[in-house]
C-alpha cells in the first residue's frame, strides 16, 4: 500500500481509498481528496510537514499525518 505520504515531489498519484473515518475523513473529503482523482505533490516541508499537493486545480497543505491516511496508486 502506496500512501500520498510517500509521493515524491512533482509526481502524480491518483486516490485508490481514503482511510479514518468520522471528522477526519470528512475534512479530507470537503478539500476535494476523493476516490479516482488525481493529486500532484508540489513540495514538501523541510522537516515533512506539510505537504504541499494540487488537487482539481488548486493548491492545498496537509499535514504528514492526514498524507498518510490517503492510500494512492
Amino acid at each position: 500500500m502506496n500512501t500520498l505520504k510517500e509521493v515524491k515531489i512533482g509526481k502524480k498519484a491518483k486516490v485508490v481509498k481514503l482511510h479514518g473515518e468520522g471528522a477526519i475523513k470528512r475534512r479530507i473529503m470537503d478539500m476535494g481528496i476523493t476516490k479516482g482523482v488525481e493529486i500532484t505533490v508540489r513540495k514538501v516541508a523541510p522537516l515533512g510537514d506539510p505537504i504541499e499537493i494540487t488537487v482539481r486545480g488548486y493548491e492545498l497543505s496537509l499535514r504528514k499525518a492526514d498524507a498518510e491516511m490517503i492510500e494512492v496508486e
